[in-house]
């Protein structure tokens, strides 16, 4: 690493997109991503949108608990 860094022809917010949206990655253990994967497979539907379902169910369940 250099010790200092010049900015004086830098742009300030040059790559700022108010409006993207960021996808988070969410890393599931070994176990469960397996567990997932097979239960997916089984009902023939993609593991995306078993798990928001399963997530969906639970956010469900806590507000009624709140």
């Amino acid at each position: 690493m250099k010790r200092e860094y010049d900015f004086s022809k830098g742009e300030r917010g040059k790559f700022y997109r108010p409006a993207s949206r960021l996808n988070l990655p969410i890393y599931l253990e070994p176990d469960v991503a397996k567990f997932v994967q097979t239960y997916a497979k089984k009902k023939k539907v993609d593991t995306q949108k078993i798990v928001n379902q399963w997530l969906r169910n639970s956010i469900e369940t806590v507000r009624s608990i709140l």
